[in-house]
């Protein structure tokens, strides 16, 4: 609860704070009362210490950008934006509900008619926001809200991207839940539709399962199952789900981007039609890695021939064909007790902290493992950009050939924003060269500057 000075501090002219209903990395969250609407809202507040962050004010108001474009009932609604005593603010639609994961830890799996019913007024909510160019990037349970009545609303559009705009840090390509983060955005590769349509996924499968389909003691370990582990199917749960919803999962959950719903429309058509009769007797789908005139296969059901095997010269070959193989193992086997020694794949991984990001690939892949490419970048501010931080597994651990390590490279300290009034144009723009901030320059008139300044 707040005390009355906090309150008063928060003061919006037009709105009356209330109390804080949540809180995040960026923003606080109050219920407050708009005076001039006479209605309830909701105001995100970016945090006071932010308000000199030039990054955190930019994707603060890339937010407000990305979600005030949107118009939909199942979209919380943007009222206002503005900013009043250096308080950067955002008014919404205020929503009497509980998050989707409420739900889930309230009851476990939910119902799959519910699930449906769900899923698809989220995947309609994000077929207009992709239709607007905004890519949501944390579509979770925690940021989609269900009112009494059943009806969704999807919040949060805190790290959302639109199509053409530029990633304010290399780190930004990893932002997200990780237990929900497509595999692409996992190796730092820049968020797409798709990446929306992948937690789409695992959010029907962890409703209709009552659990994520990937568990690990850290976020590395998720995200290293989200690249390389298969999840265990829905029917495994639950054998009364029809198999067309579970192919929507595994259609929508690829591990390949290609093999994914390729908008999220196709996958709303899917989650509507999901029940129709027509379906009942839909297979099992298999998805195979993109080839020349490949297409997307179904398991087909296969007749068991009970009767004995007609065809003795068929049966000869299949028994010489074992004897063969028998005796090539039982040689093997011989050969390696006898004399020779089982060559050792293991391998200890080098340390190669503060070494330059190309040669400690280069000497990782030597060594025969797999670099996870691309790399993750994160801020330091000791290790010098484009230098080694760690990678994982860490260094000195044991590991099989072949294995995959992430490597985390330093992208530079933080860049820290000064006041820069007096300053030549030109200068302020060279110091802001090779960042990924953009400068809006706006040109006033002045008359205790000089031109440029």
């Amino acid at each position: 609860m707040m005390t009355i000075n906090e309150t008063n501090d928060l003061q919006l002219n037009r709105y009356e704070i209330i109390e804080k209903i949540g809180e995040g990395g960026m923003a606080d969250v109050y219920r407050a009362y708009d005076k001039v609407l006479q209605r309830e809202c909701a105001i995100k507040i970016l945090r006071e210490e932010l308000n000199s962050n030039q990054i955190a004010l930019l994707r603060f108001q890339r937010e407000a950008d990305a979600a005030s474009k949107l118009h939909h009932p199942n979209i919380v609604q943007i009222y206002d934006v503005g900013e009043t005593n250096n308080r950067n603010f955002i008014v919404m639609e205020y929503v009497h509900g509980k998050t989707l994961k409420h739900l889930i830890q309230q009851r476990g799996a939910i119902e799959k008619k519910e699930a449906v019913f769900i899923m698809q007024q989220i995947a309609e909510a994000l077929v207009v926001a992709h239709e607007h160019g905004v890519i949501h990037r944390d579509i979770k349970p925690q940021n989609i809200m269900i009112k009494a009545d059943g009806q969704v609303k999807i919040t949060d559009f805190g790290i959302a991207m639109t199509q053409g705009s530029v990633q304010l840090t290399a780190h930004d390509s990893v932002m997200g839940s990780v237990h929900y983060m497509a595999p692409e955005c996992a190796r730092g590769e820049q968020a797409s539709q798709q990446a929306d349509i992948y937690s789409m996924g695992i959010v029907f499968y962890e409703m209709l399962t009552g659990e994520v389909p990937f568990k690990g003691d850290g976020a590395v370990q998720v995200a290293m199952k989200h690249l390389q582990e298969e999840m265990k199917g829905v029917r495994e749960y639950n054998g009364t789900i029809e198999q067309s919803i579970e192919n929507i999962i595994i259609k929508a959950t690829a591990k390949n981007k290609t093999l994914r719903y390729q908008n999220a429309q196709e996958m709303l058509e899917d989650i509507k039609h999901c029940f129709e009769p027509t379906r009942a007797n839909t297979k099992k789908l298999i998805l195979e890695p993109p080839v020349e005139n490949s297409t997307t296969r179904v398991f087909t059901e296969v007749a068991v021939d009970t009767e004995p095997p007609k065809n003795n010269k068929r049966n000869n070959f299949l028994i010489g064909g074992i004897i063969v193989v028998a005796v090539v193992l039982f040689a093997v086997v011989v050969s390696t007790l006898l004399g020779g020694e089982k060559p050792s794949n293991s391998i200890r991984i080098p340390d190669v902290t503060n070494v330059s990001r190309d040669a400690a690939m280069q000497q990782l892949t030597m060594l025969g493992l797999e670099v996870v490419d691309p790399v993750i970048y994160e801020e330091h501010a000791t290790i010098e950009k484009e230098s080694v931080i760690r990678t994982e597994p860490v260094a000195n651990t044991e590991v099989d050939k072949g294995t995959q390590i992430i490597v985390y490279v330093s992208s530079g300290e933080f860049l820290e924003v000064e006041d820069y009034s007096g300053k030549l144009l030109a200068d302020v723009q060279a110091i802001f060269t090779n960042t990924m901030i953009r400068l809006d320059i706006n040109f006033e008139s002045s008359s205790s500057l000089v031109e440029n300044t």
